[in-house]
């Protein structure tokens, strides 16, 4: 599908994913992106999500700032020292921008998931992170094992104080077989939803559209090779991925444990051979 599609597109086409159990996501394409912010807005509302203080950061066209307990969808404003592809740089020679619509990733090995002590993040039907904020007692062990820097729990005196929040791939949207507010919404159909075996399809396509036509570096981010295992919510980038705020290599925190107790066990023991050999050898 296409955009122009109407009520053809998966993007509006309504869908039995969730009893159908089909594993979906979303893929992000910040070539189409035009910075409306459709995305945020509709994130909000759908979600009655509390805003973030009114404050202006004076950042460019980035005034939310970063993805947080109120703000689920996050659109970045990215400037680069070069040129992107064949974009017109104008006046100020080499230079480029970009938006780019950031959200969870819902990654297939969650860290947050992982590490929550209450069993108030779970995985549903359609493969999505899901925090029950009446179960999440605000421990905020979530929040330093995600490797995004997603999660985050939300400050007195907003409602839901101290409880962990983040996007739910609208998940009650999805039950009633409706698309999430943030891919209804985006009138480029930058965020793309549906699928994951589709929006691979799709992605595929897309990079090599781009790089025929100057993207030489074009290439999709979904993490698939790292401890995370991949990811439900899949980028396309032109450039590092640090250039979009994101790790190269993102990983769990968790990763490095079995090795971090086999260096305990091995020192421990080490120190009690050492002591006992002190304790033989010694005279008296």
């Amino acid at each position: 599908m296409a955009i122009g599609d109407g009520l053809s597109s998966p993007n509006q086409a309504r869908h039995d994913f969730v009893a159908e159990r089909t594993r979906v996501g979303f893929f992000t394409d910040p070539t189409l992106c035009i910075g409306c912010k459709a995305c945020e807005v509709a994130c909000k509302e759908w979600n009655q999500l509390p805003d973030d203080g009114y404050a202006f950061s004076g950042q460019s066209y980035d005034n939310t700032g970063q993805l947080g307990a109120s703000t689920w969808r996050h659109v970045k404003f990215v400037e680069f020292e070069e040129r992107v592809g064949a974009q017109l740089a104008g006046a100020a020679g080499d230079l480029g921008w970009m938006f780019l619509s950031d959200v969870c990733k819902h990654c297939e090995k969650a860290g947050c998931l992982e590490a929550c002590p209450t069993g108030a993040i779970a995985r549903n039907e359609v493969g999505a992170v899901f925090i029950q904020d009446d179960v999440c007692n605000g421990c905020g062990y979530c929040v330093v094992t995600c490797p995004f820097g997603v999660v985050d729990r939300r400050p007195s005196p907003l409602p839901g104080a101290g409880g962990a929040f983040k996007c739910t791939l609208c998940y009650d949207r999805q039950v009633e077989g409706l698309v999430p507010a943030c891919a209804k919404t985006c009138p480029t159909e930058s965020i793309a939803f549906g699928p994951l075996d589709e929006l691979y399809e799709r992605a595929r396509e897309r990079v090599t559209a781009l790089r025929e036509r100057g993207f030489e570096r074009a290439r999709l981010y979904d993490a698939r090779n790292t401890s995370v295992e991949g990811t439900h919510a899949m980028f396309l980038l032109p450039g590092p991925a640090e250039q979009f705020g994101l790790p190269p290599v993102p990983e769990l925190p968790g990763r490095d444990l079995a090795n971090a107790w086999l260096v305990a066990i091995f020192t421990c023991a080490l120190a009690l051979t050492s002591s006992l050999l002190c304790f033989l050898l010694l005279p008296g």
